[in-house]
């Protein structure tokens, strides 16, 4: 089992990542604790993101939700799956988002360039926090988020500019080993999506005409 915390003391973010392991697909769980007590403007993250100046990047961070239980009291597993037809976000194996690749309708989408995983605290008290209006009290440092049964077990793992995973396609992926580089949700947990949405989802992006005066983002339009 791995462990790990990360502390902030100022308006440095902390991170830690691992440098050796890239992906390109994968199911990957990490058990989080956030911040307890008065946190507000930090934010707890793990995300993926590959190299360069036209990086990909999946995170948990264009809807926002207040969750159905207490996170900062005991551990939780935040999940992403991430293949060629979709990326679901979950949390204690309930999802809350799910974006379908939608390049047919000129969406973009991550499926070429290997990822590596991240985790990082950060003050995020010009956006996070009702939009900036309330800051980060630092006499409450330092923040400490803990992280632990980090698992990639289920990932293309991506080396020497080779898959692990072969040429395996969406149509190929029958064996137990890769199904999930075909998994999609079934009716229930459509339906627990749109409990979650319906009752726990306090800011979508696709909704915000204020940050998009020029439209909404390709996808919000289309059925996502």
């Amino acid at each position: 089992m791995v462990s790990f915390s990360l502390s902030i003391l100022t308006k440095l973010p902390a991170q830690d990542s691992n440098p050796r392991t890239s992906i390109l697909f994968g199911k990957i769980d990490m058990q989080l604790k956030l911040v307890p007590g008065n946190s507000a403007g930090t934010v707890t993250a793990y995300y993926l993101s590959s190299k360069g100046s036209t990086w990909d990047e999946i995170d948990f961070e264009e809807q926002q939700f207040y969750l159905w239980f207490d996170p900062t009291a005991d551990f939780h597993t935040y999940s992403i799956l991430w293949n060629p037809q979709r990326i679901i976000f979950s949390v204690d194996a309930t999802p809350i988002r799910e974006f379908k690749n939608m390049e047919a309708v000129g969406v973009p989408f991550p499926k070429s360039q290997p990822m590596r995983i991240y985790s990082s605290l950060w003050n995020a008290d010009d956006w996070a926090t009702r939009g900036g209006l309330v800051k980060t009290d630092w006499s409450q440092a330092p923040f400490t988020a803990s992280y632990r049964n980090f698992s990639a077990r289920d990932a293309c793992v991506w080396s020497g500019g080779a898959s692990s995973c072969g040429t395996d396609s969406p149509a190929a992926a029958s064996s137990k080993t890769n199904a999930w580089l075909s998994e999609e949700l079934d009716s229930k947990s459509q339906e627990k999506l749109e409990w979650v949405k319906k009752n726990y989802m306090i800011y979508n992006y696709c909704t915000d005409a204020k940050r998009f005066p020029q439209g909404l983002p390709p996808e919000c339009n289309a059925s996502n």
